[in-house]
Order: C-alpha cells, then sequence, then structure tokens
C-alpha cells in the first residue's frame, strides 16, 4: 500500500488548488523526499516535534498548513530553520505544506470545519471576501446565551476561549475566520453578525468589539485550526492507497 511523491502532488494540487490564492509561502512540497509513500503524518506546523514525531512513526511525507519559506523571514537556512530541514533531509520525508488553500476549502478547510465543529446549523463562505472562503458565517436556529456559546467552544476546542464585548444579548449569526484572523472584524460587522471568532485578538479588536455591540471571540490560532490538514488527511486516506495519521502537537497560543 504505497503512493508515488508525484501522484500525491497532484492530489494535492486537484483537491486544494493553490494557483487560485496568492499566499505569503510556496504551497505545495516544500521539502522533498522518497518517492514511495506508505505513510503521511498530518499536523498544523512543521515544527521539530512534529518532524520528530514523524521519523519515530516511520512517516515518508508530511502534510501540513504551517510550512516554511514565508515572505518576511530570513531566505537564510540556519538555526532552527536548518535543524527542521537536516531531519527532513536526513529521513528522507517530503514536506506539503499549504497555507490559504487550507484556510478556505469550501468543505475541508479551517474555516468550514470550524462550523462543523462548533455545530453551526448552517455555514457558509461570507460573501465579498477575498480570497473566497477565507471568512465564514454561519447560525443557530436556537439562540446561545453567551455562556452556553463559550461553553460550547471550549468543549469542542479543549481550552477556554477569551471573549470580549459589553453585550448580553444572545447568539445566533456568527461569522469567523480561524488563526489570526481578527483584522477582518470590522469587514466582517456588515454580514449583521452577533459574534466574530478567531484565533488571536489585538488591542483595538476589544474596543471594535465593544464599540459594535458584539462578542469577539479568541479561541486560539493552533485550536482553530487542527481541523482543516486533518480533514483533508482524511480525504487523502479515503480515496488514495496510503495510511495517513494525524499528530497534534499542543500549542496553547
Amino acid at each position: 500500500m504505497s503512493i508515488t511523491r508525484q501522484l500525491l502532488l497532484q492530489e494535492l494540487h486537484d483537491l486544494l488548488q493553490p494557483d487560485k490564492v496568492n499566499d505569503y509561502c510556496p504551497n505545495g512540497l516544500q521539502v522533498e523526499g522518497k518517492d514511495d509513500i506508505k505513510l503521511i503524518v498530518t499536523g498544523v506546523t512543521a515544527s521539530q516535534a512534529l518532524i520528530d514525531e514523524a521519523i519515530a512513526a516511520n512517516a515518508d511525507a508530511i502534510l501540513v498548513h504551517h510550512g516554511y519559506f514565508w515572505k518576511s523571514e530570513s531566505p537564510s537556512i540556519t538555526g532552527i530553520k536548518y535543524r527542521r530541514i537536516a531531519s527532513l533531509i536526513k529521513n528522507d520525508i517530503n514536506l506539503f505544506a499549504y497555507h490559504l488553500p487550507i484556510d478556505v476549502h469550501a468543505l475541508l478547510g479551517n474555516n468550514a470545519q470550524l462550523g462543523k465543529v462548533l455545530q453551526m446549523d448552517g455555514y457558509f463562505a461570507a460573501p465579498s471576501f477575498s480570497p473566497e472562503g477565507i471568512v465564514f458565517q454561519g447560525h443557530y436556529n436556537t439562540p446561545k446565551s453567551r455562556e452556553a456559546f463559550i461553553q460550547l467552544i471550549s468543549s469542542k476546542l479543549g481550552r477556554v476561549p477569551l471573549v470580549v464585548g459589553d453585550t448580553a444579548d444572545p447568539i445566533s449569526r456568527v461569522a469567523w475566520c480561524t488563526g489570526g484572523g481578527q483584522s477582518f472584524i470590522e469587514q466582517a460587522l456588515m454580514l449583521g453578525i452577533d459574534a466574530f471568532i478567531s484565533g488571536e485578538i489585538s488591542e483595538q479588536t476589544t474596543h471594535i468589539a465593544r464599540e459594535s455591540g458584539i462578542h469577539y471571540v479568541a479561541a486560539g490560532h493552533h485550536a482553530t485550526e487542527r481541523y482543516g490538514v486533518k480533514a483533508v488527511g482524511e480525504y487523502l486516506a479515503s480515496t488514495l492507497d496510503v495510511e495517513v495519521k494525524f499528530i497534534d502537537v499542543d500549542n496553547p497560543a
């Protein structure tokens, strides 16, 4: 039971369509390893901890949401980056990384999967955002109290979120952008929402939420972005002749 590196790359390209987004990093095969792939490890970030877990599992490939070679980082392969890449090369492991394509995918992306995890009664890509799917919106048929909403998020994501906003109004209409998407809050207000969810919070986010009369939820960058790459891996396991294992390296951020 195995596939070739090229088959996996083509399958991911067809599924995630990276050419349709203008991203901050290269999407696709970032570090080349062996051609024959029997086991793929999926995870959020290509950290040393995830690489070490993949090596211990005898993985042939790693698929992540956060890879390497970001626009703002130094191009030098030294220090932490060197040690990570050296570990991959030494063990002949392929590294595949897809950033925005895993955020925005209509069914398997981080945003779509978060709507599923939080048991929305309906959810879809919000209009007028670019790229399409970077912000999702959804609703609960029965409005939730602030306390019930926080409890749901806490139980599903495994951490208590930071919630700001002075309103006690019930929550039915929700918008979200996983990870570091707090800057979309003002644009999302035009959707007529009761709450906005992202992974992080900025100083000004608190004031915008308070003055707009909505709830803002910072549920964790890592916690909100566990589900897209996991779903992509499960899709690959169901369609290709390959084993896939999701490994969650905990990150409180």
